[in-house]
């Protein structure tokens, strides 16, 4: 029987499933925020999203379009200024769970979103850089990164480490003093994939269902380590797909009104 999903719907199905109700999340927008809020209007109704520009306990009915976009704050439970985000809700370690993107993600969990190729100066293309992403993966209490999975996605070592995740391997986040535990779970097109406690670098843990561990290699620019104990997820449910779709739906006919 042919699936009735597509991988980013699983993708996204399976990113949510992460998220525990009544736990508090830094979103980013894309799909982060796109995981979180199908969590919150599915399995954690209490979820508590928080989004870069102040607003705390957002509710929003679709997919907001930036951090500025003001559903956030028309359904927040509070909105304060950046620097309080920051400084009174990350850093000191309030936050349960970051919830991250990035262009390039490596075997420790490090991700780029500020350039690819050349140095720094001089890249091949220019990133949109940082935001809150650096302080969201080293002070959260973990991290939950979402990425499709291709070999110039997932490589051997990001060209540069926007947010940390474990460096070079093992005793390099409490070396530098990072206050969370840094990516607990990476979740692809593909699969899942965690850190070994150990050596720290990523493990293909899951697959999803019709992927298989050939795909996964092959969209992975380092040797991938896939866990003795395989397993396959379960593929979204037609409530998740319904809410999922109802919240695009939604969106798309929102930004089609602000372009017309």
């Amino acid at each position: 029987m042919s699936q009735d999903w597509t991988s980013d719907e699983m993708m996204t199905v399976a990113a949510a499933r992460q998220l525990r109700n009544g736990s508090a999340c830094f979103v980013g927008i894309g799909l982060p925020s796109t995981a979180a809020n199908l969590a919150r209007a599915t399995h954690a109704p209490r979820l508590v999203l928080i989004y870069e520009s102040g607003c705390l306990g957002a509710k929003p009915d679709r997919l907001p379009l930036s951090i500025g976009d003001g559903i956030l704050a028309d359904t927040a439970d509070a909105v304060v200024s950046v620097p309080e985000v920051f400084n009174y809700w990350l850093q000191p370690g309030n936050i349960d769970v970051g919830f991250l993107g990035g262009a390039q993600l490596d075997r420790y969990g490090n991700i780029n979103t500020t350039a690819i190729g050349g140095d720094y100066a001089n890249p091949k293309v220019r990133l949109p850089g940082a935001g809150g992403a650096p302080e969201i993966a080293a002070s959260c209490r973990e991290v939950i990164v979402i990425m499709r999975q291709s070999p110039r996605t997932f490589v051997e070592r990001v060209d540069f480490v926007t947010s940390y995740g474990y460096g070079s391997g093992p005793g390099d986040r409490e070396q530098l003093g990072l206050r969370g535990a840094g990516p607990q779970v990476v979740i692809t097109d593909l699969g899942i994939l965690r850190p070994d406690p150990s050596t720290r670098e990523l493990v293909l843990t899951h697959l999803h269902p019709g992927a298989t561990v050939e795909q996964a290699r092959a969209a992975t620019g380092w040797a991938l380590v896939v866990a003795d104990d395989l397993r396959t997820n379960e593929p979204p449910s037609e409530a998740e797909l319904t809410v999922l779709r109802a919240l695009k739906a939604a969106t798309d006919a929102d930004r089609t009104v602000a372009a017309g």
